[in-house]
C-alpha cells in the first residue's frame, strides 16, 4: 500500500491514477495512523514552498513524515514535495524544510542565464552522474529518457545525493537519493511510460 500525503497542496488525482494503473493499492490521506500502516509514502506538492511547509507543519504531518523516514519507510518527494525534503528554501524569503537531505532550494534564473524562460516547463532527458551507481529509481529506464518538468526553483549544494540532472541552460538537479529517501523534481505521473516505470521502481 502506498500513502499519498494529503496536506492541502496540489491535485493528487493524476498521481493516484498512475499508481493504480501500475497495479498499486493507494490511499490519499492526512491521517497519521493510515500513513504508518502503509509500505511507502509519497509527498507531492505544487505551489510556493513557504505555504506548503506551513500547511505541512500545521497538520502535524511534517513530524510523521520525518519519523517514518527515520524508521526506514521508503519516501518519495515529487516536485515541491522533493524541495520540502531539503534543509531550506529561498523562495520569497527563507523557509525551513524537513531537513532529510542536505542542501537548499534556490531560483533557477541566475543558474540558467538569459534567454530561457522561467518557469522551466517541458520535457528534458535525464543525465546520470559519472562514477555513481545508478539510482534504484532508474532500474527500468535509460539515461536520456525524458520526463516532464514545471519549476522555477532547484536544489543546490546536494551533489553527493544527486542521482540525475537535466540540462536547461545549466545542469539542474532532477533527482536525489539518500538511503530510503528519494526526491524527483519532475512529475513522473505526467511523464508517460518513463514516469510509470520510475513509479514502478519506487513501489518495488
Amino acid at each position: 500500500m502506498v500513502a499519498i500525503v494529503d496536506y492541502g497542496v496540489g491535485n493528487l488525482f493524476s498521481l493516484r491514477s498512475s499508481l493504480e494503473y501500475i497495479g498499486e493499492k493507494v490511499i490519499v490521506t492526512g491521517d497519521a495512523e493510515e500513513m504508518r500502516r502503509c509500505d511507502r509514502i509519497i509527498l507531492p506538492g505544487v505551489g510556493a514552498f513557504g505555504d506548503a511547509a506551513e500547511k505541512l507543519r500545521k497538520s502535524g504531518l511534517d513530524e510523521i513524515v520525518k519519523a517514518e523516514a527515520a524508521a526506514g519507510r521508503p519516501l518519495l518527494g515529487i516536485c515541491l514535495g522533493m524541495q520540502l525534503l531539503f534543509e531550506k528554501s529561498y523562495e520569497y524569503g527563507e523557509h525551513d524544510g524537513l531537513g532529510l537531505i542536505a542542501g537548499s532550494v534556490r531560483p533557477i534564473a541566475p543558474m540558467i542565464g538569459e534567454g530561457l524562460k522561467v518557469p522551466h516547463i517541458g520535457w528534458n532527458g535525464l543525465e546520470f552522474p559519472k562514477g555513481r551507481e545508478k539510482s534504484r529509481l532508474y532500474r527500468y529506464i535509460q539515461e536520456g529518457d525524458c520526463v516532464y518538468f514545471v519549476h522555477s526553483y532547484a536544489a543546490v549544494d546536494c551533489g553527493h545525493d544527486v542521482t540525475a540532472t537535466a540540462g536547461y541552460g545549466a545542469p539542474l538537479t532532477a533527482s536525489v537519493e539518500r538511503g530510503n529517501v528519494y526526491g524527483v523534481q519532475y512529475h513522473p505521473e505526467k511523464s508517460g511510460e518513463t514516469g510509470l516505470r520510475i513509479l514502478k521502481a519506487f513501489c518495488e
